[in-house]
């Protein structure tokens, strides 16, 4: 029997309860368990049964706290869904400071366990370790303290970040070059000004089209500068809270602890693995910026070096002038109304899923639900919040909002993004596509018998690949032209779709230089402890991208990933270089059926229930490479 969605409230009293009650609820039930498994003669089995259900609440509460404290439009309930978020990440991790838990699976006979709750008593043991609870009675409440500042310090860093919009105003002619549904939607005021934000639909635009320098420099000084310098003092102490509870662990650092659960394997690695991107992205990324500065200067000059507020346009001006690629005539194919039944219609045909449309209670007007079915099957439901708004996260990611486990819970899903309501870039189609990746892994992988392995609850160094894989079919032309139109209803032409692809082969390698800078901070910061946070990470920048960094920034303050990727940024090249090689196993047809069907069934469905590795050999046939990747980047 299908399990039940959730019911959601339709008004801000329920809402309220909602984001109160029910994780209260949860933690009782959590502590009732634990005392059963404290007090009661069980079986292992039975002991793995109780915990699962444990794990089960923990999750619902969580999930659906975290959904509303990013995106409920009222300040009360996000803010009363984040303490519920503090509370929550609170008692899980004082569940495995408890000896007498831990007990309860250190003396448990794994004899007779099937391979799913091996693995999870296996995994469960390693928590427990990890959590601290071998420690003396000092050394464990030190823990405690630690981690739960550690969870306070990142809902404030975030909170930070989501609610610092800033706004800058420029004369009307400073918008030259933005295309005329831009312009149109940024009327000037009675003094001839126009204000522009930090919210994507405002940034992405403007740093691809604005012709006037002086615009684009305005813009990235005060997107630069998100959280900055509020977060400054809470990201400095985040730091030393994470290196404190990684050495009263055993860890040499914050990256050792994080590694170990992953795929890399140890903190040393990430450095190695950084090296290796370094060697082969420097030679191309320095004939990209040599074009760069040359184009610069053609506009001025007296230019001295290409700047984190000209690359972007630069590159779609070169894309323009020398590949014939106009991002105003391509982004004329992409009106959000055709783009987000394109994503579905394509992604429903791949993974032979449906996506029916719902009229359900949401927090609010902009979320569009819908339930996931192949054949008469319902497998899921998904709710996409995809428009800006005050006090909503201001990025684009995948959020659980139901943990999916066989017979018991339906998995539930959530898109928050930030796209325009008009017409989209390409790079917008691309993450479109990417986030719902993640969504689909989620809901294909949410039919698992242990809350542990559902969804996409694998080693965090492979969890990109699944979304990383899907943007590629926003490079198709054949996927392209099943769901593009301009304002003639005529499809994106094949040949541009051709030299869009040659033409992004330029500027892959700055990319590439960029995402090692992110990298390289979000490690060094948290194994090095720099005293000087913003100097460290404008030589961390200087050290990896020849695109020079605006004077007076401090990204590292709006950097969002240091909470929740720690010190593993590199996450996304690692995922990335499976995902090049996972493309591989589709040939040259990316809608063929029996890839499709066998990439749906050996990586997403297992959902965490095997390694990453394994899901990975499974389809190609052979362990990943580095070669396709290598491939990518060098344009072939």
């Amino acid at each position: 029997m299908t399990p039940a969605p959730l019911d959601l409230p339709t008004d801000l009293d329920g809402w309220t309860t909602f984001a109160t009650e029910r994780p209260a609820e949860r933690i009782a039930t959590v502590r009732a368990i634990d005392e059963r498994l404290r007090s009661e003669d069980l079986g292992t089995a039975e002991r793995l049964e109780l915990w699962n259900d444990a794990e089960i609440a923990l999750s619902e509460a969580v999930s659906e706290a975290y959904v509303l404290s990013e995106a409920h439009p009222e300040a009360s309930v996000r803010e009363a869904a984040e303490a519920q978020v503090q509370a929550v990440e609170s008692l899980a991790a004082s569940r495995l400071l408890d000896r007498e838990l831990w007990r309860v699976f250190a003396d448990a006979d794994a004899e007779g366990l099937d391979e799913g709750a091996a693995r999870l008593l296996t995994r469960l043991l390693r928590d427990f370790r990890r959590g601290g609870v071998e420690l003396d009675d000092a050394g464990r409440a030190r823990v405690a303290e630690l981690t739960d500042r550690d969870t306070e310090l990142s809902l404030t860093f975030s909170r930070n970040i989501r609610e610092g919009r800033q706004q800058i105003t420029v004369p009307a002619s400073g918008l030259a070059g933005l295309p005329q549904d831009f312009i149109d939607a940024h009327p000037a005021d009675a003094d001839g000004t126009v204000t522009l934000t930090t919210e994507y639909t405002d940034v992405g635009p403007v740093m691809e089209y604005a012709t006037d320098r002086d615009t684009r420099i305005a813009l990235t000084r005060v997107f630069r500068n998100l959280g900055w310098p509020v977060n400054d003092e809470v990201l400095a102490e985040l730091l030393a809270v994470r290196a404190e509870r990684a050495s009263l662990l055993g860890f040499s650092d914050w990256a050792d602890y994080e590694t170990e659960t992953r795929m890399i394997g140890a903190g040393a690695e990430i450095p190695t693995f950084l090296a290796k991107l370094d060697a082969a992205s420097l030679d191309a990324a320095t004939a990209e910026y040599d074009v760069l500065l040359e184009r610069l200067r053609q506009d001025d000059p007296d230019a001295e070096a290409v700047t984190n507020a000209d690359s972007l346009y630069l590159q779609s001006v070169i894309k323009n002038e020398q590949y014939d690629v106009d991002a105003q005539v391509v982004r004329s194919y992409f009106p959000f109304d055709r783009v987000l039944p394109g994503v579905l219609d394509v992604t429903g045909r791949l993974l032979d899923i449906q996506f029916v449309p719902l009229d359900v209670p949401t927090w609010h007007e902009d979320v569009r639900s819908y339930d996931v079915f192949r054949g008469d099957d319902r497998l899921g439901r998904i709710h996409l919040d995809l428009h800006p708004r005050d006090g909503k996260y201001n990025h684009a990611a995948c959020f659980e909002l139901a943990r999916g486990i066989e017979g018991r819970v339906l998995p539930e899903g959530v898109l928050l993004c930030n796209f325009s309501r008009g017409l989209l870039e390409h790079d917008e189609v691309v993450t479109f596509f990417h986030e719902f990746g993640h969504l689909v892994h989620f809901i294909l992988g949410g039919r698992q018998r242990w809350a542990r392995f559902s969804g996409f609850e694998t080693e965090w160094d492979f969890v990109e690949a699944p979304s990383q894989l899907l943007e590629e079919w926003a490079w198709d032309a054949g996927v392209l032209a099943s769901f593009t139109a301009n304002a003639d209803g005529e499809p994106i032409p094949a040949d541009l779709v051709a030299r869009m692809r040659t033409a992004d082969a330029f500027g892959r390698a700055i990319g590439v230089r960029q995402q090692l800078a992110y990298a390289r901070v979000s490690y060094h910061l948290h194994v090095d402890r720099p005293a000087d946070l913003h100097g460290a990470t404008v030589a961390l920048q200087e050290r990896s991208t020849p695109v020079k960094q605006l004077d007076g920034q401090h990204m590292y303050a709006g950097f969002g990933h240091l909470t929740g990727y720690g010190a593993c940024y590199y996450t996304y090249q690692w995922s990335l270089v499976i995902a090049r090689d996972l493309l591989t196993g589709f040939g040259d047809d990316l809608m063929d059926a029996e890839a499709a069907r066998r990439y749906r069934e050996l990586v997403l469905e297992p959902g965490g229930s095997r390694d990453a590795r394994d899901l990975v050999e499974s389809f190609l046939g052979r362990p990943f490479a580095f070669d396709a990747y290598a491939d990518w980047l060098a344009g072939r």
